[in-house]
């Protein structure tokens, strides 16, 4: 299994509050992380770099090695965490309303699990094709699934950017599972929304296809989201599953 991964604080702003890495536990399982902070004057790096540095290393002390045991780790985990980051808000006014966003793949022998909160997301590349794994927790989702607006009016829509779920922010912290089978030659992305709203899923194929090491891939992701705008803070973390599969 091949993993690359890179950030960028792109055109626009000042600071980037977008944390990603990849954690190995006991039994060499892997977990890969992308969050995207948000809130407070300093709170979005607070929040993204906790929930980052704090569910790592708590899964480097694990032994987990099937996604089921997994799941039920993080989601307890989550709930933990989140209580973390509203205690660390309440303490210093500069941090009031922080939280994040959370996408996450949990790698084992032969199965993987993908999970999130929030609109960062995970797509998933193969075989030519190319599918979003990942539901948005967005005013602006809510708004296509209730059929209100399509989804090209969603992209444009001047609330796209209220998130209904987080990871600090509010008491409630409710996590996304999914579990999937590896499959060799497959292509997992997990990103933040200063990639999707700056690329379509037809510009982000062609580069997860192109014949280039997964570290190009991923520059160019970022070099494209920038031309395109950079209008936010840009992460993309790929995972290739190898010919033949194996251990993570």
């Amino acid at each position: 299994m091949q993993i690359a991964y890179t950030s960028d604080v792109g055109k626009e702003r000042k600071i980037n509050e977008d944390r990603v890495a990849v954690f190995k536990n006991k039994n060499q399982a892997t977990f890969a992380i992308v969050a995207d902070g948000l809130g407070g004057h300093l709170g979005g790096e607070v929040a993204s770099e906790m929930a980052v540095s704090h569910l790592g290393y708590l899964f480097e002390q694990t032994t987990l090695n099937d996604p089921l045991a997994a799941i039920t780790w993080l989601k307890a985990q989550v709930i933990v965490e989140n209580t973390s980051i509203l205690k660390r808000a309440d303490q210093y006014h500069d941090l009031a309303g922080m939280g994040t966003t959370l996408v996450c793949a949990l790698l084992f022998e032969d199965k993987y699990a993908i999970a999130n909160i929030g609109d960062s997301r995970a797509y998933l590349w193969h075989a030519g094709s190319f599918e979003q794994l990942t539901e948005d927790h967005s005013y602006v989702n809510e708004l296509v699934k209730r059929g209100e607006i399509s989804k090209e009016e969603a992209k444009h829509h001047p609330h796209k950017n209220i998130i209904t779920r987080t990871l600090g922010v509010s008491k409630q912290a409710q996590i996304d599972t999914k579990i999937y089978k590896k499959v060799a030659g497959d292509i997992l992305l997990l990103c933040s929304d200063g990639l999707t709203n700056m690329l379509d899923d037809k510009e982000i194929k062609m580069i997860l296809e192109s014949e280039q090491t997964l570290e190009k891939k991923c520059e160019q992701l970022i070099d494209q989201a920038n031309l395109a705008g950079g209008t936010d803070n840009i992460t993309a973390l790929l995972i290739q599953i190898d010919k033949g599969g194996g251990e993570p």
